[in-house]
């Protein structure tokens, strides 16, 4: 008699557990170092402590640990789904878990210590960057295994982007991380100069184009249909909306180095890239929001579903701010202000941590076999705590940048400077209070999450083994 083949939701069910406990790792540091820009003695003099060993660990905690950890969940859940096959080597799965968090552990414990190659992004050293290869090509193993041995011929969208990722972040990090070991914890980067800092920036965006936007639109062009009830709007732009934004995503880096010593018709070539990418970027964003014609009256019952449509919405926000801001007349006002952080925070927390949240508040519930989480209603005040949260965070990094590029641009009649750095830091203090209250709330919303995680799986001795759905004959 032949054997039922079951999902492989163990490494899932960890995955997703563990994005839980990262985002609210990741996010207290988070508050912890925006608090410290206002009151600089919260780091107790003590070294590890200071703003530019914790800034660094913020950066790996929510987009490494948590995004990180999203991505594999949704990517191992949404793979078996789609594919009606049980994951491909359930052991090498299981490695790519432990590794993973072994990675963020060594991030834990070197950052602080000040071990740091110094390239945003990608400021680990030399071992934990070779432990990282190994990982990721775990990953792409499994990944691409079970798509090989798929029991239906489509091979659907949200696959597309979640292997477009994969691939594209293992040729990024082989690239970028290249360097000369100096000693144990301490290396030097193979390339001179300038050509260092392009190589970085074509990391260190695209890092943002397909770890925080490809992976994390894998997840939406599954969980907002699912979630739904109906199907995506037009899977035709669905395909069209992947194939040029990978197509134009690699080109934008430069805009990072914008009045900078690369070579002006680089700077030149990211800016219209960055451009041209507002076309797919939106094409994406309303074939989402498009997906919920008829399913509109959800929208008042289903706190799950605020949290991936509100995403969208950042989503195309943050898509059509970064454009602009690459722009040459306005990056000359934007750049080294707040207003960059305000857009940074508008797609990481908007959209990736809401679609992150949102998309989880869907699984868990389905990963041990329950019909919902614990608490609805605190569903929805996590969204609302969360959303206003993001709203003073992002409009008051907003308004900040825009007064810092006017103060630092002002000049009087016989030439001189108007303001003095300390003025214009002075009169930035107003909205660094009201970023630490935004950021404690987005905080708050994720304790509140893990509360009602912990009350939904408590609940349930141990996951469910789920048979594999036969695919439907046609």
């Amino acid at each position: 008699m032949q054997q039922t083949e079951h999902y492989n939701d163990r490494v899932v069910r960890q995955f997703a557990l563990m994005t839980v406990v990262w985002g609210i790792v990741g996010m207290l540091v988070g508050v912890v170092i925006a608090a410290q820009l206002m009151w600089p003695a919260l780091n107790f003099d003590i070294p590890w402590l200071t703003y530019s060993r914790l800034r660094p660990l913020h950066t790996n905690a929510v987009i490494f640990a948590f995004g990180g950890s999203a991505l594999f969940a949704t990517s191992y859940y949404i793979v078996q789904r789609t594919c009606h096959v049980r994951l491909f080597a359930d052991k090498l799965a299981g490695f790519t878990f432990w590794g993973w968090q072994a990675i963020i552990l060594s991030a834990a414990i070197t950052l602080p210590l000040g071990m740091t190659s110094g390239k945003e992004y990608a400021e680990l050293e030399w071992p934990i960057d070779i432990l990282i290869t190994i990982v990721w090509v775990s990953y792409a193993i499994v990944f691409f295994g079970t798509l090989a041995k798929r029991r239906v011929q489509h091979i659907y969208v949200a696959n597309w982007f979640f292997a477009a990722y994969i691939l594209t972040i293992a040729v990024l990090h082989l690239v970028n991380s290249a360097a000369m070991p100096a000693t144990l914890f301490r290396s030097y980067s193979v390339y001179p100069g300038v050509v260092d800092a392009m190589v970085q920036w074509w990391y260190g965006h695209n890092a943002v184009g397909f770890f925080l936007t490809a992976g994390f639109l894998g997840m939406m062009y599954y969980f907002i249909p699912k979630q739904a009830g109906r199907p995506v709007f037009s899977y035709r732009l669905s395909v069209v909306h992947f194939w040029s934004l990978i197509s134009l995503y690699m080109w934008a880096g430069p805009h990072h180095l914008i009045y900078t010593s690369l070579p002006d018709w680089v700077q030149s070539l990211g800016m219209v890239f960055s451009i041209m990418l507002i076309a797919p970027s939106w094409g994406g964003m309303i074939n989402g929001v498009m997906t919920l014609s008829g399913a509109w009256h959800k929208l008042r019952t289903d706190p799950i579903l605020k949290f991936l449509v509100v995403s969208l919405s950042f989503y195309g926000m943050s898509t059509f701010e970064g454009p602009m801001m690459s722009i040459k007349s306005v990056n000359a006002l934007s750049h080294y202000t707040d207003w960059t952080i305000g857009h940074v925070h508008s797609g990481a927390l908007g959209w990736v941590a809401m679609i992150s949240v949102g998309s989880l508040y869907a699984l868990i519930p389905r990963l041990y076999g329950l019909d919902r989480m614990y608490s609805i209603k605190a569903i929805d005040i996590h969204f609302w705590t969360t959303t206003i949260g993001i709203v003073l965070y992002v409009a008051a990094m907003w308004i900040a940048g825009l007064m810092q590029g006017l103060m630092w641009r002002a000049v009087n009649t016989d030439g001189t400077l108007t303001y003095t750095f300390v003025e214009a830091l002075k009169a930035t203090y107003p909205y660094y209070a009201v970023r630490v209250l935004g950021g404690f709330m987005v905080f708050c919303g994720m304790l509140l999450m893990a509360w009602n995680v912990w009350k939904t799986v408590s609940s349930v001795k141990h996951g469910p083994d789920i048979p594999v759905l036969a695919p439907a004959a046609h």
